[in-house]
């Protein structure tokens, strides 16, 4: 069977990645080798003694910027606040910029569990461009080297300048990766990897979401567009 010819056209550029979006749609797609591992959002994410997923240090605690990472605690301010109940009491309250804002602050379930949702992590900048999309938007991301595929939420915003590529946990594991480790980056799965977005698809309200419609929706987008076979010629023709 012939392939398909590349329709996309270039959209825009961040950072030195190529953007390109299909005719007649907001859709855009990019590729990139790099990625990152986000836990933010996972309940046992940070823990006072360093003994969390991932390092205090990544989030900016104590000398940095940690009060987008962390909850701070309501009595007082100064400091993180900590589970006082549930399997991971004593663990910090790791946030999400997707949240379910019917839940209080305090509460771990307001945020976007990075073990258990395939999420994808905005840089700063790239989230203010037009067009790139809102948090709760739908994606699909394909890894290139084996294949594996999965549907993703957009659910945090990083660092303003940092490039393209950072993920969760589930989503790394489920393009491929095994005990996927956030402090090091062991057991991440090797690109490069195509990332597909659907601006403008996010549910009302964007959070929470299940995985089944997480799956469903994103893969729904993606067959309306045409399925990977619309999408793979214009990847692999960047990639000869």
């Amino acid at each position: 069977m012939l392939s398909m010819p590349c329709d996309a056209l270039d959209w825009t550029s961040y950072k030195g990645t190529v953007l390109k979006r299909f005719p007649g749609t907001a859709t855009f797609f990019y590729m990139t080798d790099r990625m990152e591992i986000d836990a933010d959002g996972a309940p046992n994410a940070y823990h006072p003694d360093d003994t969390g997923l991932d390092e205090l240090a990544n989030a900016e605690f104590p000398n940095g910027n940690w009060r987008s990472i962390l909850v701070a605690d309501p009595v007082n301010p100064a400091m993180p606040a900590i589970q006082a109940a549930g399997p991971f009491a004593g663990f910090y309250i790791s946030m999400t910029t997707l949240q379910d804002k019917t839940r209080e602050m305090t509460d771990p379930a307001r945020y976007v569990d990075a073990t258990q949702i395939p999420y994808i992590v905005f840089p700063g900048r790239f989230y203010a461009m037009k067009g790139t999309g809102s948090m709760g938007d739908f994606a699909m991301v394909r890894n290139l080297t084996d294949g594996k595929t999965s549907a993703a939420l957009v659910a945090d915003v990083g660092p303003s300048e940092a490039a393209l590529g950072e993920v969760s946990i589930r989503l790394a594991e489920n393009l491929g990766g095994s005990k996927v480790n956030p402090r090091n980056g062991a057991g991440k799965p090797k690109g490069p990897f195509l990332y597909v977005l659907f601006p403008r698809s996010r549910v009302d309200p964007p959070w929470p979401v299940g995985s089944q419609t997480i799956e469903e929706t994103a893969s729904a987008k993606l067959s309306a567009l045409g399925g990977w076979d619309r999408v793979l010629p214009c990847a692999n023709a960047d990639l000869a």
